[in-house]
């Protein structure tokens, strides 16, 4: 890690009423001792002081409010000092102009003060990527769950499976510098049940849907139906604005077209898409087979139907393998009688009006419901980046191959292999570790 002291504004650069800056390293004392009244020898960790604000020639800048947080108790696990001054742009720009001025003094790169309080063990790389998931959080649902992963879910059930890992490879390890010693039945019972145990709880894992990585990128609702059913009419309604065209020309939507939405803090994604019939026009067909594409892999699909003409034929493929995520809708019932609405509804379909944005909210409620049926604060620890997928399928594969009966070298590596995986996802394995393992059981003075 550089030595060097960091500083950044630390609040969203413009006008506001305050602006934040903080500064951290083993030089951060600096900025009270140059740009403040402040006496650094009498100053209290975590203790609001409020004070002149000015440059490093002595000229005025602000009135403001100093916290000094001592090492290690700090967010970087370095001394750190926050300025707190009315949030101007002239203020701003002073400030920063003279922080820059301080010898030894840097601005700090993105990410740079999560990533010191990551070296210096204040959070691992799961609540690092926690805490970014808060700063972009949108949806009070996202908000919920990286406050969990920030709090350790996900890092407390991985490192507790890397610490059982470390436990093997230290027995394995010692008993592969005594070539000539066999492992103790009990022990092999033990280590055999130990990655049994760690095997299948990664597996469950695994098997989870992948609410976590929709949760983090949005769960993704597919509109189709044939032209002039009323898809584009329905988006507009569902984005409140005219964000799409609406023709009565059969074809005009030619490629899937996405809006984001806050559903009772589920974030979702909408796609329309091209309307379904047969055609020759090249760029239509092309649009139809994305509008496929996209239903198969969406979360939900919203299968829009006219009501003047009911034709259930371009959704029999989808239902052979898309059955559970098919909301049925149909529109245009300002066109129908209310017998014929009863008659839907009996079924389990939706009835909307789009133009005149009737029945809009039940289909809302309905995508609430079904997201909220499978996702909910009880749901667990879930896998919330593709990686973490990516590298548990690894360890996985890794605790399949392990097995006592081979040499008990290549038994080690296997644990090794698997250990390190874990720890590319926190960010924590050190050799050290499992020489600690070994020798902390021996006895003292040994």
């Amino acid at each position: 890690m550089a030595k060097d002291t960091i500083y950044a504004l630390s609040t969203v650069s413009g006008k506001s009423g305050v602006a934040v800056f903080r500064i951290s390293g083993e030089e951060a004392l600096k900025a009270i001792k140059y740009m403040s009244l402040i006496d650094i020898e009498k100053i209290n960790s975590r203790h609001a002081y409020f004070s002149l604000i000015h440059d490093i020639k002595g000229e005025t800048i602000d009135h403001g409010i100093i916290i000094y947080f001592k090492s290690p108790s700090s967010f970087t696990g370095e001394d750190i000092v926050e300025i707190h001054t009315h949030g101007s742009k002239a203020v701003i720009s002073s400030v920063l102009e003279s922080l820059s001025r301080i010898e030894n003094f840097r601005l700090a790169e993105p990410g740079e003060f999560s990533k010191r309080a990551f070296y210096n063990g204040k959070m691992d790389l799961t609540e690092a990527e926690g805490l970014a998931d808060l700063i972009d959080a949108q949806t009070s649902e996202q908000q919920k769950y990286a406050l969990k992963q920030m709090d350790g879910g996900l890092k407390n059930l991985y490192e507790s499976w890397r610490e059982k890992l470390i436990d093997i490879m230290a027995y394995l390890e010692a008993y592969i510098d005594f070539p000539d010693e066999e492992l103790p039945t009990d022990l092999i019972k033990k280590i055999e049940n130990t990655v049994l145990n760690v095997r299948n709880e990664i597996n469950q894992h695994l098997q989870q849907s992948r609410l976590g990585e929709r949760l983090h990128e949005g769960f993704r609702v597919v509109i189709i139906g044939e032209p002039n059913a009323g898809k584009s009419s329905l988006f507009n309604a569902l984005a409140r604005k005219e964000a799409v065209i609406v023709s009565d020309i059969a074809g005009t939507t030619r490629d899937a077209i996405d809006i984001y939405m806050d559903i009772n803090g589920y974030p979702i994604i909408f796609t329309d898409t091209a309307g379904l019939r047969d055609t020759e026009e090249e760029i239509e067909q092309k649009g139809i087979e994305i509008a496929y594409e996209k239903a198969n892999k969406a979360d939900l699909i919203i299968c829009l139907l006219d009501g003047e003409k009911v034709n259930l034929l371009p959704f029999l493929n989808l239902e052979k393998t898309s059955k559970n995520k098919m909301i049925y809708v149909i529109n245009k019932k300002d066109k129908i009688s209310v017998e014929q609405c009863f008659k839907w509804e009996d079924k389990g379909y939706i009835t909307i009006s789009a133009k005149y944005q009737e029945g809009i909210e039940e289909i809302l409620k309905e995508i609430n419901k079904r997201i909220s049926e499978n996702f909910t604060d009880s749901s667990g620890i879930l896998i919330t980046r593709h990686r973490y997928r990516e590298i548990l399928n690894s360890v996985f594969k890794s605790l399949e191959n392990f097995n006592l009966h081979k040499s008990i070298e290549l038994s080690a590596e296997d644990i090794r292999i698997a250990a390190r995986e874990i720890g590319k996802i926190t960010g924590r394995i050190e050799v050290n570790e499992i020489l600690d393992k070994i020798f902390g059981s021996f006895c003292i003075g040994k």
